[in-house]
């Protein structure tokens, strides 16, 4: 019951990230004195690297996000698993047949990384346009057009992967 829950959830935050999508729903403005602070965001033990705190996506310089889009296509060009699980917030949506929701690090650090770096995936991620983010309430969509792509957006105040499509 708590799984099909928990899949009920994923399935409602999907199906929200796809209309806006679809819609084009974004808004232009940033709305003032959003942005919060400079902290120190860890990655992995012993490595940690200055961010900005945001308090939504609309908050999000877009110089900010087009580094963190960089970063995510160095880890995915690298095949970097280690490297797209430092970029990720946990719980994350994965939608690989029989994956669905990933719980915590480990967990995505033991998925198959021939799947999780799929054809599909490494093409839309080498060939997404960074130059031209818009936020949406779901965040920022990296990718070439095609349904492979990966959402990241603001979670606790920092950029942050929150999907990975297929």
């Amino acid at each position: 019951m708590k799984q099909q829950f928990a899949l009920s959830l994923v399935a409602a935050a999907l199906i929200l990230m796809v209309s806006v999508n679809l819609t084009g729903c974004t808004r232009s403005e940033s709305p003032a004195a959003t942005q919060a602070s400079t902290t120190e965001t860890p990655l992995a033990e012993n490595e940690t690297v200055s961010a900005e705190t945001y308090e939504d996506n609309f908050a999000v310089d877009i110089s900010a996000a087009t580094a963190f889009a960089q970063r995510i296509q160095q880890a995915v060009a690298d095949r970097d698993l280690e490297a797209l699980a430092d970029l990720t917030a946990f719980p994350v949506y994965v939608g690989l047949p029989e994956v669905g929701v990933v719980e915590t690090r480990d967990a995505f650090l033991r998925l198959d990384s021939d799947a999780v770096f799929s054809p599909a995936l490494t093409d839309a991620i080498a060939q997404a346009d960074i130059t031209h983010f818009q936020p949406s309430m779901a965040g920022f969509n990296l990718s070439a057009g095609s349904t492979a792509n990966i959402i990241f957006g603001v979670v606790n105040g920092t950029l942050a992967i929150t999907g990975i499509n297929y």
